[in-house]
């Protein structure tokens, strides 16, 4: 089994964590925003020690390309790619929506049946949102793209049962539907990056090094006060 370096610094709370058997055995986290460059090296570094583990006992190194904060992605990227290089080992990169959607589908209201989409959106000032929607086994029917919210948005994108998730998700309750809307605030775990990782090693969809860049959407983002 494939033992995995996870790196996710795209949003507010930053993740380091490691697997081994399919399993995140430890994990490390950062809710200060501003220090999530600071902590990633000491964050890798403590985790392996703490675990008895070299950094050659990794097999691939996965990290989160976005959409999310400007800075954010940008140190974690630099991180995971350093580290990639550095032990020749796989870079694998992973969508904060999707797995925002991965995370909407564990945890899908039982009443929600089979028929339904996942609408995962990340806060982006005013009502705007980085989002996407995906089907009952995440594959996207609207991709990636930043979105004005508005009646008429709304209206055109919510034609089904729909689980809105992520930041921007209160955003869009003030908005009427015909269609049921489950609302959920809680976001996606290490565990869920580490089966999306696991997939895309089995499939051999590695990044290239030299080409590999953060998914901004947008050029800059920085999270809004709360």
């Amino acid at each position: 089994m494939a033992n995995f370096l996870i790196i996710d610094t795209a949003l507010e709370d930053a993740i380091v964590a490691l697997s081994k058997e399919g399993k995140v055995i430890a994990e490390l986290k950062n809710k200060e925003t501003s220090s999530h460059a600071s902590f990633i090296q000491v964050a890798i570094s403590n985790l392996l020690e703490d675990q008895k583990m070299s950094i050659q006992d990794i097999t691939a190194i996965a990290v989160t390309l976005g959409p999310g904060s400007y800075t954010g992605l940008r140190v974690g990227l630099a991180s995971a790619k350093g580290i990639a290089y550095s032990i020749q080992k796989p870079l694998i990169g992973l969508s904060t929506l999707a797995a925002l959607a991965h995370a909407a589908i564990q945890s899908a209201p039982s009443d929600f049946g089979q028929d339904y989409q996942i609408f995962a959106m990340i806060d982006a000032r005013r009502m705007e949102i980085f989002g996407a929607i995906y089907n009952n086994e995440c594959n996207p029917i609207i991709t990636e793209q930043a979105i004005v919210l508005d009646t008429n948005t709304w209206t055109k994108l919510i034609h089904q049962p729909t689980i809105c998730i992520g930041s921007g998700a209160n955003k869009t309750k003030q908005f009427e539907s015909s269609q049921k809307v489950c609302y959920m605030t809680e976001g996606y775990n290490s565990q869920i990056l580490l089966e999306m990782a696991t997939k895309k090693l089995n499939a051999g969809q590695f990044e290239d090094l030299a080409y590999v860049g953060p998914n901004y959407l947008k050029e800059v983002y920085i999270f809004p006060s709360k």
